[in-house]
């Protein structure tokens, strides 16, 4: 399969977030000579952690701003990062967590159609619109219904549908969909940067030597960003060889389980942990298996990951334990 020759012009929507920051990194290493990668943040001001590339001021909210913004830069591919990412946020308030996931997109796709309408959009869904699916405990193929549970994947399900419907009508858009991905950079409100966070801060003497968790039966697809974007990368680079409004699961096709992860971590550190599952934090909705089927990935895009989960788990670690050094 062919990949795509010639400048790009990429802009990243969120590209100053966890995800994106990687993948700023790996396109800045992948893609042609005289190639430019443009982050739009809601940041005001520059941020230090985009590396080379260009930041502009970006709320995807705003209509008027997206729409501006995509006309002045005619990206040649536009990756759609930008969201509300957690589901405990989400869930906390839904009103935003709908504005920004379902609107944001909704401003950016029909943006590219009046103003850059040469422009492919990669739009970086979520395994979560799956929800319900997964209570079969099969790994899940893009040809599975979505069936959301919570605000979060209701929300990137509904974008997603919209891009897949645009795609019929000219815009040139995929739909990936990561499953859970962790490394360093992650904010502590997702699992495996609380649990290293907290390994980090009993090491630095700053926590009890004692861990407090919740359910830690569920099992999940884990991968390393580093191997998503690597998959992202692929996307953009053989964009054109892809069929128009392409859903595709990015996953390991293999299930851990939390527990098994928290073991992990806490064989890393020197200090002696006690475990204790706290009933106040655990989740009456938890889904107990989540892994996908990445067949439409390998074949199309030629992805797999390569990362193990102890090597990942180790970089969150570490990551952590500079972030307490600093």
């Amino acid at each position: 399969m062919s990949a795509q020759t010639g400048r790009f012009r990429v802009l990243v929507t969120g590209g100053d977030g966890f995800v994106g920051r990687h993948l700023v990194r790996a396109l800045a290493a992948a893609l042609p000579d005289r190639s430019e990668v443009i982050v739009g943040s809601l940041a005001r001001d520059a941020s230090p952690d985009t590396g080379p590339a260009r930041q502009v001021a970006l709320d995807i909210t705003d209509a008027d701003e997206v729409r501006a913004v995509i006309a002045a830069e005619q990206p040649t591919h536009l990756f759609h990062l930008a969201a509300i990412a957690a589901v405990s946020t989400a869930q906390r308030n839904v009103r935003q967590t709908w504005a920004v996931n379902f609107g944001g997109t909704l401003n950016i796709a029909i943006a590219v159609s009046e103003a850059a309408p040469a422009c492919r959009v990669l739009y970086c869904s979520s395994a979560e619109v799956y929800g319900a699916n997964f209570r079969s405990g099969l790994a899940l193929s893009e040809n599975a219904p979505l069936d959301p549970i919570n605000p979060y994947g209701a929300s990137k399900a509904a974008a997603d549908l919209m891009i897949g419907q645009m795609s019929r009508q000219g815009l040139r858009a995929i739909r990936l969909r990561p499953f859970n991905h962790i490394g360093p950079g992650q904010r502590r409100h997702f699992v495996v940067p609380d649990f290293a966070s907290q390994i980090a801060a009993i090491e630095h003497g700053t926590q009890e030597p004692v861990m407090r968790v919740g359910n830690l039966t569920a099992r999940r697809d884990f991968l390393d960003v580093r191997d998503v974007v690597d998959a992202y990368v692929r996307a953009v680079l053989r964009f054109d060889d892809l069929p128009p409004g392409e859903p595709i699961n990015i996953a390991s096709g293999r299930a851990i389980s939390i527990r098994d992860v928290l073991d992990i971590l806490v064989s890393l550190s020197s200090k002696k942990i006690e475990i204790v599952e706290d009933p106040a934090l655990m989740r009456s909705n938890d889904t107990p298996v989540v892994v996908g089927d990445a067949g439409r990935a390998r074949g199309l895009l030629g992805w797999a990951p390569r990362l193990s989960i102890s090597d990942t788990l180790a970089a969150v670690l570490d990551d952590c334990r500079g972030a307490r050094s600093a």
